[in-house]
């Protein structure tokens, strides 16, 4: 039948020649042949022929590897990820306002305008949260179909005075929901957060109203933190968070509607992101999950909450044993 057909009929033939033990040349021919459009063989059918020649062999450079004996103070051990070239260069404001504007009028598809964002991205990176700041203003509009390379770059800086740029950008609502949104979000991947962004972004978690992204990004960014701080729980910026999801819960989780259900719900949620931060509050999750009289919804919830809260603080004499 028509479906059985192959659709694609290839082909590869190469010849290739050694010359003691090293490729020295290969004669490649490769065809397709697209079956629904041929007859007998012809049709739509495309080859290719290549032939590669080995030219010259140069000597090769061997590094002898060990505490004692590189051959290169340029040397130093790093993971398989890409990375940027390393440089001490600090650059002005002129000189990343310049890259914006470049950026602004080029067109978003070619190859060159993806390097050129991930330059302004680690160009960023060595700014001020005072340099961040001008460069906000000059660069504030909208440029080719209405792209805002500075709004899509910030998120993807990492730096605390990324961080601190962000959020007075946030809270004096200069940008549309989507971004807000995209910012909020960003937070949780953070690959190594520090105090001073935790303390900045606190405020957001200022009242119930707030949306879902600002405490769930702000608690993942504080797991985050704390797991690689054995000590988080003494750090002001952490303890203001974690107090004010206390606040919230105030003593057992009673709620007087659905809105006021679905909100603790968030504020469970935000606790179990938080991870060994959220230690101090597992009395209170205690009582949450053991107090009859809350939605059966609470109860689960505050149980969820405990889900990174390490073994240490015995969770299992914490938890209720009846219903």
């Amino acid at each position: 039948s028509q479906s059985e057909q192959q659709i694609l009929s290839s082909n590869l033939e190469c010849v290739q020649s050694f010359k003691d033990g090293i490729l020295a040349e290969a004669e490649c021919t490769e065809s397709n042949l697209v079956s629904p459009f041929s007859g007998k063989g012809s049709g739509a059918k495309t080859q290719t022929q290549s032939s590669l020649k080995l030219i010259q062999v140069e000597a090769e450079t061997l590094y002898k590897w060990g505490p004692n004996n590189l051959d290169s103070k340029d040397l130093y051990v790093t993971n398989m990820l890409y990375e940027k070239e390393r440089t001490e260069r600090q650059f002005t404001i002129e000189e990343v306002t310049e890259l914006v504007q470049k950026l602004s009028l080029a067109h978003s598809v070619r190859l060159e305008t993806a390097g050129l964002f991930m330059t302004l991205v680690f160009e960023l990176r060595h700014l001020s949260l005072k340099a961040l700041t001008a460069l906000w203003q000059r660069s504030s509009f909208k440029c080719r179909d209405n792209w805002q390379p500075l709004i899509d770059a910030l998120p993807s800086c990492a730096t605390e005075a990324c961080v601190l740029l962000m959020k007075e950008i946030i809270s004096s609502r200069e940008i549309e929901e989507d971004t807000v949104e995209s910012f909020l979000w960003s937070f949780s991947f953070i690959p190594e957060p520090t105090s001073g962004m935790i303390e900045s972004l606190a405020p957001l978690l200022q009242s119930l109203g707030t949306r879902q992204s600002s405490f769930l990004g702000v608690t993942a960014l504080v797991h985050r933190f704390c797991s690689a701080h054995k000590s988080c729980d003494g750090v002001p910026a952490v303890q203001s968070v974690m107090r004010r999801l206390g606040e919230f819960l105030g003593g057992n989780c009673t709620v007087q509607d659905s809105a006021g259900l679905s909100q603790m719900r968030l504020v469970l949620k935000a606790i179990g992101n938080a991870g060994l931060a959220a230690a101090p509050l597992a009395p209170v999750l205690s009582i949450c999950a053991s107090q009859r009289s809350n939605p059966i919804e609470i109860r689960l919830a505050a149980i969820q909450a405990f889900r990174r809260i390490p073994c240490s603080v015995r969770v299992s004499n914490l938890l209720p044993t009846g219903n």
